[in-house]
């Protein structure tokens, strides 16, 4: 199957072919494109990572528990797809770290989705929320939706900051610990 890259992706009307393990037959469906590509836990979480900042490899596997073998596989996938892009941070010894491209970028309003569904339907009610999005301008906390109910407005992502709470900081702080002690 042939997909094309959208104006103004690197290669414009460049065709690209999915590889075998994602073939899904010759289809006009997006979401059946786009899960091809996204369409497993680990990918998510490595994209997951990519927005909450983390860009190496080292940070990305202790946050996500995959291994060293299906991260770079994935990281591959990713890359060789458009979403991120691998740039050189160290050249001695040679390392990589791992930035969204802006399609890569453009795949925030599904996170943000599957964030809000994820709070609504997969905890318990005296869970706390993971992170806590915060309106710039207003310093107003976002709902689920995005909507900011100070401003009435949708926020977009350049206009909100995120604060881990204090259990998901403590979790993430913990795998960090686990991961450095198995070296």
């Amino acid at each position: 199957m042939k997909i094309i890259v959208p104006s103004g992706y690197e290669k414009e009307s460049e065709l690209l072919t999915m590889s075998k393990w994602s073939e899904i037959g010759d289809t006009l469906c997006p979401v059946a494109r786009s899960t091809a590509i996204i369409g497993d836990r680990w990918t998510m979480l490595i994209i997951r990572e990519l927005f909450a900042g983390c860009a190496r490899f080292d940070d990305i596997q202790a946050q996500t528990g995959a291994t060293a073998q299906m991260l770079a596989t994935r990281l591959k996938r990713l890359e060789a797809e458009g979403m991120i892009e691998r740039r050189v941070y160290s050249r001695r010894p040679m390392r990589h770290e791992y930035l969204l491209t802006r399609m890569g970028r453009e795949f925030y309003p599904i996170i943000f989705a599957l964030r809000a569904w994820g709070e609504t339907w997969c905890k318990g009610a005296k869970e706390p929320l993971a992170v806590r999005m915060t309106h710039r301008k207003c310093g107003t906390e976002v709902g689920l939706d995005g909507l900011c109910p100070t401003c009435k407005k949708i926020v977009p992502r350049s206009d909100m900051d995120a604060q881990p709470s204090p259990e998901w900081a403590e979790e993430r702080r913990r795998r960090q610990e686990a991961y450095k002690a198995r070296e």
